[in-house]
């Protein structure tokens, strides 16, 4: 069998051999339960061969037991209730090392596909934002779940299983040389003929399973992209449209699920068509040995019984072709995840920074940034903010505002140039303590379905119930908190589902400012809501008392605020700056919306 799971694989290989080394005692215990079950196997025919040799034949007793001859005496009946004993006894124990097998490899197949997700999960937190922005979100499930779950299966099945038939084959071979040589060079006819059908079957299924595994990832985005979807699809009437690109969808992995069930059931009927040829040979040779005096009745019983084992090990390994054949998928895709390079690791000696410590001057030094493109997004960008000063950032879409934020956040790292947070470049910074200390509020609020509290502690999960009552009302939204049954325990839907617009915003700026952060940016804060949420969430900002550092991203100037600098964004250079300019600056953004205004007199 191939190196379906470790080939080419060296990082899931660290992360399970790591797990199977801290499980080492349980796949000790495993292990010497595959051996007894194994053991009990061997001795399933024997029972038999003494009812047909010693009960039926009356030729003396095998020389293991011969000492009980004593006890037996000339008592027939007392041979076959040891008989009897004998065979419930070897099934008792062959299910009790089977049962113990089963759980002990359940439960690390278990701990297994818990310790990848985990490894997963940690590196989809530390690749960078781009690589998000290029791959499609159900994809990413379907490997954190769905192929992890094949590999469950797999170690916590047919791994050990497939030992234990390789031991029982083992075993079994060396016995029947020792009884007779002639038959067993017979039954190894047979093993090549399997071999080879296994082997041409097999690079068939990988290929097909291969292709079943992206097929369900695809899937999985069309259907995380739909349910993100849904109202829009309902305004539009396109859901006999969407119907049908899910349904073509569906119909390639159907095609390719086919095709994996039909070449394994191939797989799987070849082996039983060279075993029942091989039984043939065996009952014929054997019988008319038999005959000759040559073996007993009771041999030819354990050759018969044995070559129905010998072939079960093969018999299912074809039936779990498939399943080996995905998992070989399903580790080559969760391998491709695990070698994107994650962020530039922060350095030994990156600084982390003392709450309180941190003024929030903010300086750009030729700043130039491009996502991969032949035009940079910035272009040469340099300009500073004073700490405690509030800052506007206008400009048409895709001008680089958004990315000028990304950047001060270390999401992305400037391609020229640098940035500088009270006079340090920020990748001295630690990530983490850097971004800890920057409040930030995008334009379309991210909530998680949990509770109100939940989610405003999500700036600081150390909260005091006292802090986020403060901050829900700087933000202007304890009054309609309050107003709920539960209030700060009332459950909202995923992503906010429950709430207004207008209510989503202002619970996400009380969570930007539950930190109290040096540094706050709003992205277009108000963009999305309407006109009396907009004035709450501009008085709550122009309210704060702690005078942090203010960055707004907007379309819409607010009477509510007094800005100290207004920067203008045009083809990724700041074109306009400075508090002289900002008047200026008002004029020529309600000049541009006034020109778009339909005409109507």
């Amino acid at each position: 069998m191939k190196d379906f799971i470790l080939r080419k694989s060296i990082h899931l290989r660290k992360i399970i051999l790591t797990h199977l080394w801290d499980m080492k005692g349980q796949l000790f215990i495993a292990g010497s339960c595959v051996l007894g079950f194994t053991l009990m196997e061997l001795l399933t025919p024997w029972p038999l061969k003494m009812l047909f040799d010693h009960v039926l034949s009356d030729k003396p007793l095998p020389p293991i037991i011969s000492a009980l001859e004593p006890f037996f005496g000339n008592q027939k009946e007392r041979v076959l209730i040891f008989i009897a004993l004998s065979v419930f006894l070897i099934a008792l124990l062959r299910s009790v090392f089977s049962y113990f097998r089963l759980y002990l490899t359940t439960r690390i197949g278990h701990h297994l596909v818990y310790a990848i997700r985990s490894a997963l999960f940690k590196h989809l937190q530390r690749v960078p934002l781009a690589f998000h922005h290029r791959t499609r979100s159900g994809e990413l499930m379907t490997k954190v779940t769905g192929d992890t779950a094949v590999l469950r299966s797999v170690f916590s099945d047919s791994v050990l299983v497939t030992c234990s038939h390789l031991l029982t084959v083992v075993g079994m071979f060396i016995i029947m040389l020792r009884m007779n040589w002639k038959l067993s060079l017979v039954i190894l006819v047979t093993i090549p003929m399997i071999s080879w059908a296994l082997s041409h079957l097999n690079t068939k299924i990988m290929v097909s399973a291969r292709n079943r595994r992206k097929a369900e990832g695809r899937i999985a985005s069309r259907l995380n992209e739909m349910l993100a979807s849904v109202p829009m699809i309902r305004a539009f009437g396109r859901e006999k449209y969407e119907e049908s690109r899910f349904e073509s969808e569906s119909l390639q992995t159907l095609e390719e699920s086919l095709q994996t069930g039909r070449v394994g059931a191939a797989a799987t009927r070849t082996v039983e068509v060279i075993s029942a040829f091989g039984l043939a040979i065996v009952v014929f040779f054997g019988a008319k040995q038999v005959l000759e005096n040559e073996i007993t009745p009771g041999q030819i019983i354990v050759f018969i019984s044995y070559l129905s084992s010998l072939h079960k090990p093969l018999r299912a390994l074809a039936r779990q072709l498939a399943r080996f054949s995905s998992a070989a998928a399903s580790a080559e895709r969760i391998e491709a995840l695990l070698c994107e390079m994650p962020e530039t690791p922060d350095p030994p000696d990156a600084i982390v920074i003392v709450p309180a410590s941190l003024q929030g001057a903010i300086a750009f030094e030729a700043v130039s940034f491009g996502y991969g493109q032949s035009m940079p997004v910035l272009k040469q960008a340099s300009f500073s903010i004073a700490s405690g000063k509030r800052v506007v950032l206008v400009g048409e879409s895709g001008t680089g505002k958004s990315t000028l934020i990304n950047l001060i956040l270390r999401l992305h790292e400037p391609d020229q140039g640098r940035i500088l947070i009270d006079g340090l470049d920020i990748r001295r910074y630690r990530r983490e303590s850097l971004r800890n200390h920057i409040g930030i509020v995008l334009q379309d609020a991210m909530l998680f379905g949990a509770t109100i509290r939940e989610n405003i502690i999500y700036g600081k999960p150390e909260a005091t119930a006292g802090e986020i009552e403060t901050s829900a009302r700087l933000a202007h939204a304890a009054p309609f908190i309050q107003a709920f049954p539960k209030g700060y325990e009332t459950e909202i839907g995923e992503g906010g589902a429950t709430l207004s617009g207008g209510q989503r915003q202002r619970i996400a700026l009380a969570r930007a400012l539950i930190k109290r952060p040096p540094i706050l940016i709003l992205d277009e804060p108000t963009s999305a809501v309407d006109a009396e949420s907009a004035k709450m969430i501009w008085r709550a900002v122009a309210a704060l008392d702690w005078g942090p550092t203010l960055i707004v991203i907007t379309h819409q100037f607010s009477p509510f605020m007094a800005f100290d600098q207004v920067f203008t964004l045009e083809n990724g250079e700041i074109i306009v700056q400075g508090r002289d300019h900002a008047l200026l600056a008002r004029e020529d953004h309600d000049n541009r919306l006034h020109a778009l205004q339909p005409d109507l007199r």
